[in-house]
């Protein structure tokens, strides 16, 4: 990461194609920017998948947070591999996105979660879209791992899942309901304890 050049000088550089080079840089720099203020410039988005570029789950976690924070957008279209993002102020509210496709609402959650954390009041989260698709976590890890986890920390969220999507249609539907954060707390987890069970849990779609 990187201050950019002369021109743009105040836009923060992000290469997109470090480490895995998947969506997940792209989520965690959008969530970043909208928290910090900071605007933001990536490129080489999803360099490292066979189809690089914004996807249309991509584009609607970005559209996402620039709502969220009444945002200016550049390079917001399906298949570009650079984006501008300048964030404005983040506001509660009611959101409501749809990826269109079996994209994860999972990652919807990511990458809107933390900004409404520090929003101004309680937000609601309408997301459609795959619950249950390959290549990211199922909506059962935000509920069942993701949640308790967090809530340690003292993030309070609930997540109702109220229909299922699966892929190639999607079509699944969850609602959040976030609350802002009153502090964040800190945690040791030092004990891995003992393994008491294992529960298998499986999904069919016909």
């Amino acid at each position: 990461m990187e201050t950019s050049s002369k021109g743009d000088s105040e836009l923060i550089e992000i290469d997109g194609s470090v480490m895995e080079g998947g969506g997940q840089i792209l989520r965690m720099a959008i969530a970043l920017s909208a928290l910090s203020g900071k605007p933001i410039r990536v490129c080489n988005i999803r360099a490292g998948r066979s189809k690089p570029g914004l996807r249309p789950q991509h584009l609607a976690g970005i559209k996402l947070v620039q709502e969220m924070c009444r945002g200016k957008l550049q390079g917001g279209e399906i298949g570009s591999t650079q984006i501008v993002f300048r964030p404005g102020q983040i506001g509660a509210g009611d959101y409501t996105r749809d990826t269109g496709t079996a994209g994860s609402v999972g990652l919807l959650v990511q990458v809107a979660l933390p900004c409404l954390l520090f929003a101004d009041g309680s937000s609601t989260l309408t997301l459609r879209g795959g619950t249950d698709a390959s290549m990211a976590p199922p909506v059962d890890y935000t509920i069942m791992l993701l949640r308790p986890t967090l809530k340690l920390f003292g993030v309070d969220f609930d997540l109702e899942l109220i229909k299922r999507g699966f892929y190639p249609k999607g079509g699944g539907v969850v609602k959040v309901l976030v609350e802002p954060l009153v502090s964040l707390k800190p945690i040791e987890l030092l004990d891995r304890g003992n393994l008491v069970s294992i529960t298998e849990i499986g999904r069919a779609h016909v």
